[in-house]
């Protein structure tokens, strides 16, 4: 049973997302939300579904789920209202505000390298564990020492853990805060959307079961290059982990935040409305840095200051939409002409490491519908 609303002009959104629980069932739909707002205004709030593998916990409008990638959207908000407050510039030298982050012959990187993935640090060059992610300073302690794996400006390639790594200790040395109570004081409070990066264990019973994917991808019969091979191996990743306490209690930024679709669609909705950031500071978080082909993911994302563009299509038609996706089917987007924000959060994992046809549709959908409303206004 699908429930909340959606506004006149948006009911094929409210269609496309009852159908993801009907699709085959790699991508079938356990428990979901989608949220959409348009210049501020809440058009779209669906969820249904269950929270939980076996059925028994409905899905509510404010179910919390984990969103991995998905948090570095959000994380690269949290960076730019430093630039917005004068505190960071993305031109800057890491090195400037971190000075150990020179070793190795990293003194020239700059945030917008770090940002948008051409530092040269994917993975840990020694072999790492989830548990090891969760002692921050020892990883930032290893990533300012690590020697870079190519020279850095000159190629990209998805950091996919490390990038919350580096991003965590920049925020801590350049305002004092870590990530997670930056987030929840000056972002999430503000906007109120319910997003947390280091979740309190009060609202434990509010969080969905995150369910693998039903086929998980094989790394071991990919042909790796030296990059993927840091960046999926280095630490390897485990689903299951992300149901326990100590995987939510943690502030990972590049993969652990825990949010609803409301609470993505809404921190979107406040940086498009100029509440979060300045205009001038948006266009900079949204220019594109790095616009070749990415050595992890294999396509261009079109790396802006820690969010993609849309060069490749992820997020619907339009060119120039912004946003992150996340393992299994989350993502969070934003397209500044049509003031359109948009939130989807779901449970049950999609098999691919990057795109899902689940989000595509309602990209499509939700980018349809805005379209065809303003052309009927």
């Amino acid at each position: 049973m699908i429930r909340g609303d959606a506004a006149p002009g948006f009911e094929a959104v409210r269609e496309v997302f009852a159908a993801n629980f009907a699709r085959p069932e790699a991508y079938r739909e356990i428990g979901a939300a989608l949220a959409v707002y348009r210049h501020g205004d809440c058009v779209v709030d669906l969820w249904g579904g269950h929270a939980d593998r076996a059925r028994t916990r409905p899905w509510e409008r404010g179910t919390l789920v984990n969103l991995w990638s998905t948090t570095k959207g959000i994380a690269a908000l949290c960076v730019a209202q430093l630039v917005d407050r004068g505190l960071l510039g993305y031109a800057d030298r890491v090195a400037d505000h971190w000075p150990d982050f020179a070793a190795a012959g990293k003194q020239d990187v700059t945030v917008a390298q770090m940002l948008s993935h051409q530092a040269g640090l994917p993975g840990f060059a020694d072999a790492v564990t989830l548990d090891d992610l969760f002692d921050q300073a020892g990883c930032a302690a290893r990533l300012a020492a690590q020697a870079p794996l190519w020279e850095p400006g000159t190629a990209n390639g998805y950091h996919a853990a490390t990038w919350g790594v580096l991003v965590a200790e920049l925020v801590r040395r350049v305002d004092g805060r870590t990530i997670g109570r930056l987030l929840a004081e000056e972002l999430a409070g503000p906007a109120g959307a319910h997003f947390h990066i280091g979740l309190p264990a009060a609202l434990d019973d509010r969080v969905a079961e995150l369910v693998p994917p039903d086929r998980p991808v094989d790394l071991a019969a990919l042909d790796m290059n030296p990059a993927m091979a840091m960046a999926l191996a280095s630490p390897a990743l485990d689903p299951a982990r992300a149901n326990g306490r100590d995987w939510r209690a943690a502030e990972l930024p590049a993969m652990n935040g825990h949010g609803s679709a409301l609470g993505i669609a809404r921190l979107y909705a406040a940086a498009l409305a100029g509440d979060l950031l300045s205009a001038d500071t948006l266009a900079a978080m949204t220019r594109i840095a790095a616009d070749r082909t990415d050595l992890v993911i294999g396509f261009n994302p079109q790396w802006a200051m820690g969010v993609a563009t849309n060069g490749s299509g992820m997020f619907g038609p339009l060119q120039d939409v912004f946003g992150h996706s996340g393992w299994g089917g989350s993502f969070g987007c934003a397209h500044r002409p049509s003031g359109i924000a948009i939130g989807y959060a779901p449970n049950h994992m999609g098999p691919e490491l990057v795109g899902d046809p689940r989000a595509t549709a309602l990209c499509e959908a939700v980018f349809a519908c805005a379209a065809q409303s303003r052309g009927s206004a």
